[in-house]
C-alpha cells in the first residue's frame, strides 16, 4: 500500500485544524532573522502545497518537493499561477538545479525517515543544495508525544462525505510508530468506498540527529517548541530543528 494515494484527495479537508498560516508567519520571521528574506525555498515533503502556498504568498520562489504524485496532482491543481515548482522526488535523494536560501519541512515529514543512514542522506543533501549560510528549518514529533499522545491510541473522524479511522502501535524497542488508516470516502452514487493505508515514522532523540547533521556539514542553531521558539518542555509534542550550512563559508 502506497502511503498518500487516496488520502491525497481529502488530505487538507483532515488537516484543517494545522495552524498553517501562525506557522509560516513564524518560519518567515527566523529566516528574515537569519538574513533569509527572498531567494529560492525548498519545502521538503511539500504534500498539497499548503505551506509551500504561504510561504510564496510571503515572497520566496518556492519549490516543492514530494515521493508522492497524488499529493503533487492536488498541489498543482490548487496553484494559482503562484509560479512554484514541484518535483516529485525522494526526500533522501532530491535533486535541485542549483542551490536555495533555505530547506523547510514541516507536518513531521522528516519522522518518516527511519533509519540513521537515510536521516543523514538527507542532512548531506540538503547541505549540497544549501547556500552559503542557508537554513534547514524542520520539525518533528517527540518521543513524547509517540509515547504519551499516539502510541496505541485510535483516532477517528467523519465529516459530511469523508471519514477515517487511524489506529496507531508504536514499538519502544524498535521507536518506530505505525499507523494504520482507514479512509471512507463516498462516491457519486452515494456509496462509501473503503482504502487502508500504512505509514510509519521513527520517533528520534535530539542527540541523534544533531550527531547526523553535524557529520553531514551543518551547523547546529538549536532545537525549539515548534512555533513558538520556546525551550522544549518534558511534555513538549512537536520541536523545531534549525541547522545551519557553514562550509562553503570556509573556502
Amino acid at each position: 500500500m502506497e502511503a498518500y494515494s487516496e488520502f491525497a484527495k481529502v488530505y487538507d479537508l483532515f488537516m484543517d485544524d494545522i495552524p498553517y498560516g501562525t506557522w509560516a508567519g513564524w518560519l518567515r520571521d527566523l529566516l528574515e532573522d537569519h538574513g533569509v528574506k527572498g531567494g529560492l525555498v525548498l519545502d521538503l515533503g511539500c504534500g498539497t502545497g499548503k505551506m509551500t502556498r504561504l510561504l510564496a504568498d510571503f515572497g520566496y520562489d518556492m519549490i516543492g518537493v514530494d515521493r508522492s504524485e497524488d499529493m503533487l496532482a492536488e498541489a498543482r491543481e490548487t496553484d494559482t499561477g503562484k509560479g512554484i515548482l514541484y518535483l516529485c522526488q525522494d526526500m533522501r535523494d532530491f535533486e535541485l538545479y542549483g542551490t536555495v536560501a533555505a530547506i523547510v519541512s514541516v507536518c513531521d515529514c522528516m519522522n518518516y525517515i527511519l533509519e540513521e543512514a537515510d536521516m543523514l542522506q538527507v542532512f548531506r543533501h540538503a547541505n549540497n543544495y544549501l547556500d552559503p549560510g542557508g537554513l534547514f528549518i524542520f520539525d518533528m514529533n517527540t518521543p513524547y508525544k509517540y509515547e504519551h499522545a499516539l502510541g496505541e491510541q485510535t483516532i477517528g473522524e467523519a465529516r459530511e462525505d469523508h471519514c477515517f479511522i487511524w489506529d496507531n502501535y508504536y514499538d519502544k524497542d524498535t521507536r518506530i510508530n505505525e499507523y494504520v488508516l482507514d479512509l471512507f470516502i463516498q462516491g457519486k452514487d452515494g456509496r462509501y468506498d473503503r482504502y487502508e493505508e500504512c505509514h510509519y515514522q521513527r520517533s528520534w532523540d535530539m542527540k541523534t540527529i544533531r550527531r547526523l547533521a553535524e557529520e553531514a556539514g551543518l551547523r547546529w542553531k538549536g532545537c525549539v517548541e515548534a512555533y513558538t521558539g520556546k525551550d522544549p518542555a518534558d511534555d513538549c509534542e512537536r520541536v523545531c530543528v534549525i541547522l545551519q550550512e557553514y562550509q562553503k563559508e570556509r573556502k
